[in-house]
């Protein structure tokens, strides 16, 4: 009890807070720093590479202190969090100390699925949060990223439930995933960030009343959520997490979108690696994967949705076909395209400026970028009207350039701000007659002042007379003191100098109390108005979402339709048949890593003739042949054009791959097990509508086995 009364009352608010985040890292803000205390210092310095110091906190107590510069606190959270700590921030959120204490408060807590610092994410990929809750052969998943208030849910049904969850949670590929503290999903091999979450978080009841109270609604009918009590428990348990560590992220989630994974093709983790759709098997590259091929998006938003397109094929032929519309109706007009493309390059993220806007985190250069890409809004809508393509009529009706808040910002925020309000510079001239003035008298105090040192020479006859300032004393005259007897009557004191003298004048501190007492109202004015233009452009987040949105659309379509027109690619025919013939097919990623030109070739796939089997030596091209069936088989269901001289495709629900054995065997398992194991699951899950493809299916045992084993399979 002595040492708890002896403590500094800054320790004591420190531990107070503390004692609420006992599993997080606090970044407690002291002045210019953000200072970590005890074993959270120990962590800081270790992890972050920064010096390991003390601080007295009581009389003889003194606890190890590591502290972060708050304008680097990106990079430190960075490392943090990838380190796989949470962190949780605490500001100070008054100027007004209570008791000589300034007050502080956590803002916010940082997990991998709750970043929103621009350069912690990556530009082209959604940053997920995802919860999981697992009942029998029933699973919910929802899955949120906060950054662009995307939010939706679905409940799925299956045998081996583990397998489905975890398809879903590989083609998301969260962050961070919250689950059950007291019934864990058994999902360990997933790799990502696994948060437990308290049990009652979980429950039907408690979830239930989260989501009606968060949308402010009487049922949760109207989101498609009837029937689905695990999809409700997910999707509850995100809106609670984000309730106890983000303050203001909640007010993006307007709505909450359900789905069906039956509505897209079906694609297992093994399929999604083998075919390598987004990274390279080695290396875990972009170059070399579908996905490198494929965008030449040039928004964030569009590269983030081109990836979901890639990793989520659609089934259903009238929407692959709206989809194959659109890239057409870019691919026939080079002029169109173009044009639309270039205006592409003005747009900023505005999915994730609307964000930064809405959870009060933005700044007056954010404020800029929703403004330039509004403007590109109001040119790119003007150009499709007067095309007035049918394929695009959808995208024109969706596309606002919302002329009011693209006005708000442009009389409001100069063109090229400082990087935060309160020094000036931000707000236009015009905008506030109350900033004007105090500006102005600002100006003429300064240049005052400024003015001072040439006529105090002339006055006192002082050649070496200097005007200066310091924080400490603030605005003084400094005479050496070879010439102290031509100092003035109305000059006073202020400080002695080894070879000088410093002094004030009545009028001086006039002038200083002017520019003092006006930075300060420039401050609190400028900062309330920019918060005051947040708010009114927060007002319209749902519009700005929206159009965000109809832009990734846009910028996709018109990507497809480049790279269908630099490659040579063609439309595809998609209908509900049950054969496959493509005429001169190219893998789309060899051809472009070959520096000699690429051997098409033909594959035909008919209700009679339902297997082909691949024969040749080594190095001849049977893998590179049946992953490029698999391609141009995915990539016309994506809705993109396709490498041959003609194809035609009919849907399939899902694409197995059977190839290599590399990551299983790295966990004890022997090639022969893997290729067993693999081949059971896919001969489990088959229907008369999926794709196989099988490479050296039985290679990991002796000749005869396998030739067994894979006339079996062809058999079954």
């Amino acid at each position: 009890m002595a040492q708890k009364a002896n403590l500094t009352p800054l320790r004591r608010q420190y531990l107070q807070i503390k004692r609420r985040y006992p599993d997080a890292i606090l970044l407690f803000r002291l002045g210019d720093f953000y200072e970590t205390f005890d074993e959270d210092a120990k962590i800081v310095s270790e992890v972050c590479n920064i010096v390991l110091t003390s601080r007295p906190v009581g009389k003889g107590q003194r606890v190890p202190l590591a502290g972060v510069p708050y304008h680097a606190l990106e990079t430190y959270l960075a490392k943090l969090i990838a380190a796989g700590y949470k962190v949780a921030i605490c500001e100070q959120v008054s100027d007004k100390p209570i008791k000589g204490l300034m007050p502080r408060e956590v803002v916010r807590v940082v997990t991998p699925g709750t970043v929103v610092e621009p350069g912690l994410l990556e530009e082209k990929r959604n940053n997920y949060l995802a919860a999981v809750v697992v009942e029998d052969k029933r699973a919910g998943i929802a899955y949120v990223d906060i950054t662009t208030g995307e939010f939706a849910a679905t409940q799925l049904e299956a045998d081996e439930i583990l397998e489905a969850v975890r398809e879903e949670l590989e083609r998301l590929s969260p962050a961070e995933i919250l689950f059950d503290q007291d019934t864990p999903p058994g999902l360990p091999e997933l790799g990502r960030h696994l948060t437990p979450f308290e049990h009652w978080r979980f429950e039907l009841g408690n979830a239930r009343q989260a989501l009606l109270e968060h949308f402010d609604v009487a049922t949760l009918d109207g989101f498609g959520l009837e029937g689905k009590p695990l999809a409700v428990r997910a999707a509850g348990a995100i809106v609670q997490y984000l309730r106890e560590t983000q303050k203001v992220a909640l007010e993006q989630l307007r709505s909450l979108h359900t789905y069906s994974t039956s509505e897209f093709m079906t694609l297992d983790p093994a399929t999604r690696r083998n075919l390598e759709l987004a990274e390279t098997i080695r290396g875990r590259a972009r170059k070399g994967s579908l996905l490198w091929v494929l965008d030449d998006t040039k928004t964030a938003m569009g590269g983030r949705l081109l990836y979901r397109w890639i990793n989520q094929p659609l089934i259903k032929v009238e929407e692959i076909n709206r989809r194959l519309d659109a890239v057409e109706a870019f691919y026939d007009n080079t002029a169109l395209r173009t044009q639309i493309r270039e205006l592409l390059r003005k747009v900023s993220d505005l999915e994730r400026l609307t964000g930064r806007v809405g959870q009060n985190i933005a700044t007056p250069r954010d404020l800029v970028g929703i403004r330039r890409s509004l403007e590109a809004v109001s040119e790119i809508k003007a150009l499709l009207e007067t095309e007035a393509h049918p394929a695009l009529q959808d995208l024109i009706e969706r596309l606002d350039p919302l002329p009011e808040v693209a006005s708000l910002i442009a009389q409001s925020i100069t063109d090229d701000p400082p990087a935060t309000p309160g020094s000036g510079g931000v707000i236009r001239p015009g905008f506030s007659e109350e900033l004007d003035k105090i500006l102005e008298a600002s100006r003429n105090a300064k240049q005052w002042i400024a003015q001072l040192e040439a006529r105090e020479r002339r006055r006192t006859g002082i050649k070496n007379l200097k005007v200066g300032y310091n924080k400490v004393f603030g605005y003084y005259i400094e005479v050496t003191k070879a010439n102290l007897k031509a100092v003035p009557s109305n000059y006073i004191r202020k400080q002695t100098l080894v070879n000088a003298e410093r002094f004030i004048t009545p009028e001086l501190k006039e002038y200083e109390a002017l520019v003092l007492n006006a930075q300060e109202r420039i401050s609190e004015l400028e900062t309330r108005l920019f918060r005051e233009i947040c708010r009114k452009v927060a007002a319209e987040s749902s519009r700005l979402l929206a159009t965000a949105r109809a832009l990734a659309e846009l910028d996709v379509y018109a990507s497809l339709a480049e790279v269908a027109v630099r490659n040579g690619y063609v439309r595809p025919v998609v209908d509900e048949s049950d054969e496959i013939h493509i005429i001169e097919g190219r893998h789309p990623v060899v051809e472009l890593m070959l520096d000699e030109p690429f051997v098409p070739n033909d594959a035909h796939l008919t209700e009679d003739e339902r297997i082909l089997i691949i024969t040749g030596p080594n190095m001849s091209g049977k893998s590179v042949y049946i992953r490029q069936v698999a391609l141009i088989v995915l990539m016309a269901q994506m809705g993109s054009f396709v490498p041959a001289q003609e194809a035609r495709i009919g849907v399939v629900d899902r694409i197995f791959t059977r190839i290599g054995a590399q990551d299983e065997l790295t966990a004890g398992q022997s090639t022969f097990m893997v290729e067993m194991v693999e081949t059971a699951n896919i001969l489990h899950h088959a229907t008369p509508r999926s794709l196989l493809i099988l490479d050296e299916i039985g290679r990991g045992t002796s000749t005869y086995d396998g030739i067994s084993i894979a006339w079996a399979v062809v058999e079954y």
